[in-house]
C-alpha cells in the first residue's frame, strides 16, 4: 500500500481541469437560458410569466442530485447512452439556469418605472428599450449575486463525483481509496476548492460593497 505523496497530490490538481471546465459550461449555458428566462418573467405577457415562473419553480425546487441521477439515467430508457460528462453539464445548467434567471429577473425589476416609460416615450422598441436602457443598468445591479453564484456553481460540481465523473472530488476519492489516507486527500481537495473559490468570494463583497457606496452616494 503507497502512501499520499506528490503523485496523488499532482492526479487531484489536474483533475481541477474538469472541475472548472464543467463550471464554465453550466455558466454560461445557464446564463444564456437564464436571460431568456429573466426576460419572459418581465413579458407583458402574463401566459409566458407564469408558465416561466413555475419552470423556475420546480427545478429550484428539486436537488440537483436528483436532477443529475436524471439526465443520467433517463436517457438509457430511451436507448441512448449519455457519458457522465455530458448529464453533469446538463444537469448543472439547468440548476444554473434557474437561479441565474431568478437573479437577473430580480435586477430587471429593480429598475424603476420612470425608466421604461421614458424608453417608450421615446418611441424604442421594448427590444431596444431593454438593450440601451435597462440592460445596462440592471448587469451593474446583478454582477455581485452572478459572481456569487458563480462560486456554488464550482462547489456544486463536486456532486458529480457521484455518477463517475473525475473532476477534484472524485479524485480526491480515488485517491483514498488507494492510500487509505482520506484526510490528506480531502484537505487536499478542500484547499483547490479554497484557492478557486476565496478570490471570486472576495470579488463579490468587492463589488457589493462598491454598489452600497453608489447607492448611498445617490
Amino acid at each position: 500500500m503507497r502512501s499520499f505523496g506528490p503523485t496523488e497530490l499532482l492526479f487531484i490538481a489536474w483533475a481541477l481541469r474538469w472541475t472548472l471546465t464543467l463550471t464554465a459550461i453550466a455558466f454560461l449555458g445557464g446564463g444564456l437560458v437564464g436571460i431568456v428566462l429573466a426576460i419572459a418573467r418581465v413579458s407583458s405577457h402574463r401566459a409566458i410569466r407564469l408558465l416561466t415562473a413555475a419552470a423556475m419553480q420546480f427545478v429550484q425546487g428539486l436537488p440537483l442530485l436528483i436532477l443529475m441521477f436524471i439526465c443520467y439515467y433517463a436517457p438509457a430508457l430511451l436507448g441512448y447512452d449519455v457519458s457522465a460528462i455530458v448529464a453533469a453539464a446538463i444537469a448543472l445548467t439547468i440548476n444554473a439556469s434557474a437561479f441565474l434567471g431568478a437573479i437577473w429577473e430580480s435586477a430587471l425589476r429593480a429598475i424603476p418605472a420612470p425608466q421604461w416609460e421614458s424608453a417608450d416615450a421615446l418611441a424604442m422598441t421594448p427590444l431596444q428599450t431593454l438593450r440601451f436602457v435597462i440592460a445596462p443598468q440592471a448587469i451593474r445591479l446583478a454582477l455581485p449575486s452572478t459572481v456569487g453564484f458563480l462560486v456554488q456553481i464550482i462547489k456544486q460540481t463536486s456532486i458529480a463525483s457521484i455518477i463517475g465523473f473525475i473532476e477534484i472530488t472524485r479524485a480526491g476519492q480515488m485517491a483514498s481509496n488507494a492510500t487509505f489516507e482520506p484526510l490528506k486527500s480531502f484537505l487536499a481537495v478542500a484547499a483547490l476548492y479554497f484557492a478557486v473559490c476565496f478570490p471570486l468570494t472576495q470579488l463579490s463583497l468587492w463589488l457589493e460593497r462598491r454598489q452600497t457606496r453608489r447607492f448611498a452616494r445617490t
